[in-house]
């Protein structure tokens, strides 16, 4: 089988404000998502369909690509999910699902679920280059959201990312001379984005906050110096805490915490982004947090 792969993200800058077009600051992960295809001409018309997940099997389905159903599968609800977005696929491109050929697809997600490093976008993208589609497209019509996980996944690089007037991206070199001093700890939950963004929209929103976060956006991609990027964190957490009146995750479970603690993505699961301490390991696992990762291990770039 052929194989295609696309990495995780890491949200670094601009949480729920890059809905309305505020620059985005975000990083691939060294953990992705692999997808395995071969394509056999048996005149069936049947898309063979297996998803695993840290390398174990979870969902199998079967699905008539003509008539569009699923014949067979474990687990119906992610099954009906599978084929709405492979007849997106369809629908975008003038390759996939047009003769009555046989697909062996295959995908492996090798990272927690509960990580929230983009198992969707992964996916989106892997389907979209193996079609040759546009990533973007097809994640608007079967998920919605503004992209930036599809430029990380597409570019396998740091981006900077608008969605706002239309979106735009470009790869950086975000490779910072105090990258050693920053950990990533998982907060052992997954975050509804969903929800982080309904609460966010349902707040009366002003151009020139947008351009804020844009701002500090691009003054942390030239930060030299760990204490000004610390400083560029805590006043981004503080101005999206203010602005959702909720506490920052640092106040909620961390208020003791000796460095900055950054929320990364959606708010409340996840990782969160801090710098290293004496005797950080101790402090964070004694609150019940024991996945702690370093730069070096988490991101890839």
């Amino acid at each position: 089988m052929s194989a295609i792969f696309s990495p995780g993200k890491l949200m670094l800058t601009s949480e729920y404000f890059a809905i309305d077009g505020a620059l985005v600051l975000a990083v691939p992960t060294r953990l992705g998502q692999e997808f395995f295809f071969e394509e056999n001409d048996d005149e069936r018309s049947l898309i063979l369909w297996k998803a695993y997940h840290q390398n174990t099997l979870w969902l199998t389905a079967v699905i008539d690509y003509e008539k569009w159903q699923v014949l067979e599968t474990n687990i119906p609800s992610a099954a009906a999910f599978i084929l709405k977005t492979l007849q997106n696929v369809q629908q975008l491109s003038t390759l996939k699902f047009k003769d009555n050929l046989t697909y062996h697809l295959k995908t492996n997600l090798q990272f927690p679920a509960d990580y929230g490093l983009g198992s969707s976008s992964t996916l989106m993208n892997n389907l979209a280059e193996w079609a040759q589609i546009d990533p973007f497209h097809l994640n608007a019509v079967s998920l919605g959201g503004s992209g930036y996980d599809i430029a990380v996944a597409k570019e396998k690089s740091a981006v900077l990312f608008q969605s706002k007037p239309e979106i735009a991206y470009e790869k950086v070199n975000f490779d910072p001379s105090f990258k050693d001093e920053l950990i990533f700890i998982h907060l052992n939950q997954k975050q509804d984005s969903r929800e982080g963004i309904n609460l966010y929209k349902s707040k009366t929103k002003y151009p020139e906050l947008v351009n804020e976060f844009s701002n500090i956006t691009k003054k942390i991609l030239l930060c030299s110096e760990l204490d000004n990027f610390s400083e560029l964190m805590m006043i981004h957490e503080r101005k999206i805490a203010d602005f959702l009146e909720i506490p920052t995750v640092k106040e909620k479970i961390f208020p003791d915490c000796p460095s900055f603690v950054k929320s990364l993505g959606a708010w409340g699961g996840d990782f969160v982004m801090s710098a290293k301490f004496g005797g950080f390991k101790d402090y964070f696992s004694e609150k019940g947090f024991t996945t702690i990762f370093e730069w070096e291990n988490i991101i890839n770039l």
